[in-house]
């Protein structure tokens, strides 16, 4: 894997490195002039369709409009709610509601069938198309129904990306739908956009996740492609099936990358004649003259069997370099779990044998990443006739839609599975996030699936359980199986029908249950709310002033979206702001719930007068009570990587937060969802904050309309005082006057 970080030009399907003494070159290859070259940026596939969808007259400064746009069962009733209390009368663009989530309809503890009830009332009220559970995983069903050439989707889930189908998609939070669904716009910098050239051809045996390993490995750290584009060129692209792309293209959300797009082909286009939407296509590839800000050249002969151990995706391994250095590996990781356990026994080295050989307990291929038809039916094909074993390792194989489903038993793949004991199951995207075939503990899990986060396996270290999960390739995973649940990499099995029968599309399963009601609202039809569907809780508009009591003080590197609300038993809740709010930080930091439940009563008896020291500081630094708003902080160093789930932020919201201090924002979509939730996204690279300190930033108001970037503040710790230098990345109007609200439904009501 090569990467020119320094910017790159491609032409005629070459990569020429942006250096000083480019231009000549570039004219001896192209009949160019030199506006020509300065405009090449212009060139790529990214920038067509972004301004295609670009309501504003800059081209640098995005307002976007999608053509459609996705929820799942954990998102969609917020989302709906929210949208509702700013004025929502029917969808005006295509919302498709699906249920693969909350599937099992009584986790953690409430009815989650009320909220399926809730999406089918809310989807014909307001005219949208309502998946039933276990019909599909959100983004198959996008696949194969929504996606087209040249369109952009926006989906309240991390993993939304449909880039090989020629389709720009971006994962948010729910508050940017709320915006499509009241006709407002997405608003984005121009981003930086990066060609990622293939070549070659893969190994047998090298599978999507391999792959997608190998490009995260290579790019997380540092935040190498963060917030940007990546572009897929190259003709490496027309040795890859489209199962094969899509795997790769949904993993690259773990690149922390803003979305993607491919060059499409003939199978792109057989693609959409084989699910009966042969419209949907058309050719995109980038201009004769195309400028990226940064290349990556990734030659598939090259790509081994991969693994990415405990406690992350980007944590990966060629498996053979694994194996010869498991001990050393899997002792790092049982060093992160005795951390989660606070210093309580986490075993993963009694994995490996006396011989180097690593034992497995589980192995998982689910979801939109590894449920795909291909991944399944090779599996299959490398199980055939061989037996799991009826020792301590399982299979469990979740296709990742019924059609799916349907074609692996019409063509004896399904068959095949199970007579090697391995379980099928329907589409489910549990694995992924704790609410399916949880691990035992000190289990590890082998998946092919779209993260390895600590505890996002279903763990409860609170409770003393915690396990583990690897991620690898269907192909490695089936390997394994056959190996009695001995990590091995596919490569080493060759005795198998490398060949399988071409998948078979059924429209018919989608048309006979799945309710499309986009463009036929029934505004008289009533919205069925059960019990544990709530209501947001009124959030204040910002006064003048600001101060801010730190009710958290996180020192890990990274903080994800899972450890700041956690997933799994959780999710059944998120219909409820007030319940889902108590599990806030609950496996990271057990005390931030109740501090901040105390600060809030700190700032009732402030507001009452009845905080005379608290005032004289406030006071001493021209901010008066009659102008403060006090709020709850959290203080991290990156918070923000992983899901898009909006509850991350608006859990803080609901318990009083106003702010997050950090040193960056691991992603875009976390910041949004604290802005959109009244919560300013602070900046701090110095100061060490410290729970039970106070921050008081004057005059915030003024210096957020004025559109100022850095905040003085007066930190009170230990009763004394001193300056620190608070920053904000610039904010739009539109975040501007968000903030100022409280939130985004009090913008709207306004």
């Amino acid at each position: 894997m090569k990467i020119l970080k320094n910017g790159a030009y491609l032409v005629g399907g070459k990569l020429i490195a942006a250096r000083a003494d480019v231009k000549p070159r570039l004219k001896s290859l192209l009949p160019l002039t030199d506006e020509a070259i300065e405009n090449a940026y212009r060139g790529t596939i990214a920038y067509s369709l972004l301004q295609a969808h670009n309501l504003s007259a800059s081209e640098k400064t995005l307002q976007l409009r999608f053509d459609a746009i996705a929820s799942h069962d954990i998102t969609y009733v917020g989302i709906i709610q929210t949208a509702k209390a700013s004025g929502l009368t029917e969808f005006p663009l295509s919302y498709t509601l699906t249920n693969c989530h909350n599937s099992l309809c009584a986790v953690g503890g409430t009815i989650n069938e009320d909220d399926h009830v809730f999406g089918l009332s809310a989807a014909q009220k307001y005219g949208g198309d309502y998946v039933p559970a276990h019909l599909a995983v959100i983004h198959q069903y996008m696949r194969e129904r929504k996606a087209f050439c040249g369109g952009m989707i926006l989906g309240s889930d991390s993993h939304t990306r449909y880039g090989a189908l020629g389709t720009m998609a971006i994962g948010e939070g729910g508050p940017e739908l709320v915006k499509q669904l009241l006709k407002r716009t997405y608003d984005v910098s121009y981003p930086e956009v990066v060609c990622v050239m293939l070549k070659g051809k893969p190994q047998v045996g090298v599978g999507p996740q391999d792959v997608a390993l190998a490009l995260i490995r290579a790019t997380f750290s540092g935040g190498l492609v963060k917030n940007k584009v990546l572009e897929f060129v190259g003709s490496g692209i027309k040795n890859l099936s489209m199962d094969y792309r899509n795997g790769i293209d949904v993993m690259t959300t773990e690149t922390t990358c803003l979305s993607t797009i491919w060059q499409t082909d003939e199978r792109v286009q057989e693609y959409y004649l084989l699910h009966g939407r042969e419209n949907a296509y058309r050719k995109l590839e980038p201009a004769p003259l195309a400028y990226y800000d940064m290349a990556i050249e990734i030659d598939l002969s090259e790509i081994k069997p991969m693994i990415a151990v405990p406690f992350h995706p980007s944590n990966a391994y060629e498996i053979t370099e694994f194996l010869a250095n498991a001990k050393d590996i899997l002792r790092e990781a049982e060093k992160t779990g005795e951390k989660l356990l606070k210093g309580g026994k986490f075993s993963l080295l009694d994995k490996v044998d006396e011989q180097g050989r690593v034992h497995v307990s589980q192995g998982v291929i689910a979801g939109c990443a590894g449920g795909m038809y291909e991944n399944i039916a090779i599996a299959a094909n490398m199980l055939k006739g061989k037996s799991i074993g009826s020792g301590a390792f399982s299979l469990s194989v979740y296709p990742s839609s019924q059609p799916v489903y349907k074609s692996l038993a019409d063509h004896g793949y399904a068959s095949s599975l199970m007579e090697s004991g391995a379980i099928i199951k329907t589409a489910f995207c549990g694995p992924c996030f704790g609410a399916g075939d949880v691990p035992a503990n000190n289990g590890l899990s082998i998946r092919h699936t779209t993260r390895n986060f600590e505890m996002r396996e279903g763990s409860k270290p609170g409770q003393g359980q915690l396990a583990a999960v690897a991620l690898m390739d269907a192909r490695s995973i089936a390997a394994t199986a056959a190996n009695g649940g001995i990590l091995t990499p596919a490569t080493e099995q060759t005795d198998f029908n490398k060949r399988i029968k071409s998948y078979a599309f059924s429209s018919n399963i989608y048309d006979s249950r799945v309710y499309q009601g986009y463009g036929n609202p029934q505004p008289e039809t009533p919205l069925v709310y059960g019990p544990n569907i709530a209501d947001w809780p009124t959030q204040q508009p910002m006064k003048k002033h600001l101060l801010l009591k730190i009710v958290s003080s996180l020192t890990d590197a990274v903080t994800t979206t899972d450890d700041l609300i956690p997933s799994g038993d959780t999710s059944s809740y998120r219909s409820n702001p007030l319940k889902l709010a108590e599990f806030t930080l609950s496996k990271k930091d057990p005390a931030y719930v109740a501090n901040a439940k105390a600060a809030q009563k700190e700032a009732e008896l402030f507001q009452a007068h009845g905080t005379p020291e608290l005032e004289r500081f406030c006071a001493r630094n021209g901010a008066f009570l009659a102008d403060v708003s006090f709020g709850s902080a959290v203080a991290s160093i990156k918070p923000g990587d992983g899901s898009a789930r909006e509850q991350a932020a608006s859990c803080q919201r609901v318990l009083g937060g106003a702010a997050n201090i950090a040193v960056e924002y691991a992603t875009k979509r976390y910041r949004n969802n604290l802005i959109n939730w009244g919560m300013c996204p602070f900046l701090c690279k110095k100061a060490g904050f410290a729970v039970g300190d106070y921050l008081l930033i004057p005059g915030v108001k003024e210096k957020i309309l004025k559109g100022e970037t850095e905040f003085p503040a007066k930190l009170l710790s230990g009763g004394k005082e001193k300056d620190v230098l608070l920053k904000m990345d610039a904010l739009t109007d539109d975040e501007k006057s968000i903030l100022l609200a409280g939130c985004l439904i009090n913008y709207y009501k306004s």
